[in-house]
């Protein structure tokens, strides 16, 4: 998802208690309103000229400041103006309320994918982007996400998540663990053989931690999980054992090998520099945060594994609201930002793996590699992690509620203000209450 820290890479925010929470809910709540009143129809449409300019807000990092400059040099009829936010609890607010008021949105806005149900739900507040250009284009699961039962396509994907393990080599060396990444990845092929080799870790290594975060974990195992909070009819369901499996696995099981950090705060952002973690699970998005984040500090790599077998963490889109003046351009611009070579531009700038699947083969993918993973052949890594998912999780419209919910009931384990099963207990009650 993309899930950005502050100032750098985004992605799939995973919502968190109090004010990302609330958000999440009025995102649901404001386009049901949204939906039923009279100022869905459309804007009076006016083209733009070539000196006027198409908005488009995204948040943390799209990788498309040279896409949009690109764009602006070349011979097109309009000029495009970005507008980046940091993180997307912060834009999901504004888009909420800008959406509930029916006017301030920017012709393109960007959307993570985790709400992306709720906009399909109340779609009449979206142009319909669907059209033979863009037909097959993209992943199925991606298309299929932001298409309407009827046939509308609310959003064209940006970019999507397979993940590899990242980790610190020289941390590694250290514990007296293989560094080597065909190594490396053969010690991790299931949960219960990454963990184990965790507990080496902390064991050789005691004033450092196995990963980053506990709901980061959380996050991995749940994308693995078909059917996390909703059933396929989008009735609200927390009671699969494989839910909260992966909830003891971080509050009971495997707790001290967390550095209990809360995921894009501070002190998760410092573990970077302070050797505070070895692992890291690794969406092709994550780079730019790991890049910003160590700001050269310790030595990388990636693993072509991820326990369990594959998994998908993240990818968001981009939508044209109805409020928009400028429809058709916008909906040409998104095309043309979407479109294969330009997210195969995207992704070496910012790591954002493509969604597109002519893109999934682009010698500029598959050929890509990074410094900061020792020149591993990153780009053919995660194109092996994308062929490894097996599973896509069930997104219903209130899944981004009920996982902030998740990450506020792991948060308190982490804080130590609530007991595993006391903290469950809420989360059952605040589920129950939606």
């Amino acid at each position: 998802m993309r899930i950005p820290n502050p100032g750098s890479a985004r992605r799939s925010s995973l919502a968190r208690k109090g004010l990302a929470v609330a958000a999440a809910t009025a995102m649901v709540v404001g386009l049901a309103a949204c939906g039923s009143s009279d100022g869905d129809s459309s804007a009076s449409q006016k083209s733009l000229d070539k000196n006027e300019k198409l908005t488009i807000t995204t948040f943390g990092e799209f990788g498309y400041d040279k896409l949009i400059d690109e764009w602006n040099s070349g011979d097109h009829p309009f000029k495009v103006e970005q507008r980046k936010i940091g993180k997307w609890d912060d834009w999901k607010v504004e888009l909420t309320t800008k959406l509930q008021a029916g006017n301030g949105l920017p012709d393109v806005v960007a959307v993570e994918g985790d709400m992306i149900p709720a906009i399909v739900q109340n779609a009449d507040s979206f142009v319909d982007l669907s059209g033979p250009d863009v037909d097959g284009r993209w992943l199925k699961f991606k298309s299929d996400a932001a298409t309407t039962d009827d046939g509308k396509l609310v959003g064209y994907a940006t970019d999507a998540g397979p993940e590899g393990v990242c980790y610190r080599k020289d941390l590694f060396a250290k514990a007296g663990l293989p560094t080597d990444r065909a190594e490396v990845a053969k010690l991790m092929t299931t949960w219960d053989d990454y963990f184990a080799l965790g507990d080496k870790y902390v064991k050789a290594m005691p004033k450092s931690k196995w990963f980053d975060s506990s709901s980061g974990i959380a996050q991995a195992m749940l994308n693995q999980v078909e059917f996390p909070f909703e059933k396929a009819d989008n009735t609200i369901d927390i009671s699969s054992p494989e839910l909260r499996k992966v909830y003891d696995t971080v509050t009971k099981e495997h707790l001290n090998l967390s550095t209990r950090n809360k995921i894009w705060e501070a002190d998760w952002t410092a573990s970077f520099q302070n050797d505070g973690f070895a692992t890291i699970m690794c969406p092709g998005w994550m780079r730019a945060n790991i890049e910003t984040n160590a700001n050269g500090t310790g030595t990388w790599d990636i693993a072509d594994a991820f326990p369990g077998g594959g998994g998908n963490w993240g990818g968001s889109y981009l939508t044209v609201p109805t409020q928009s003046k400028h429809q058709e351009q916008a909906k040409e611009f998104a095309a043309w930002i979407t479109a294969p070579e330009q997210q195969a531009k995207a992704f070496e700038a910012a790591g954002n793996f493509p969604s597109q699947v002519k893109a999934l083969d682009d010698p500029a993918v598959t050929g890509f590699t990074t410094p900061l993973f020792g020149d591993a052949p990153y780009g053919q890594i995660l194109s092996n992690r994308a062929k490894a998912i097996t599973v896509q999780p069930h997104h219903g419209p209130k899944y981004s509620d009920i996982l902030g919910e998740f990450q506020a009931a792991i948060d308190r384990v982490d804080e130590g203000s609530a007991k595993p099963d006391d903290s469950w207990k809420k989360f059952q009650d605040a589920v129950g209450a939606m």
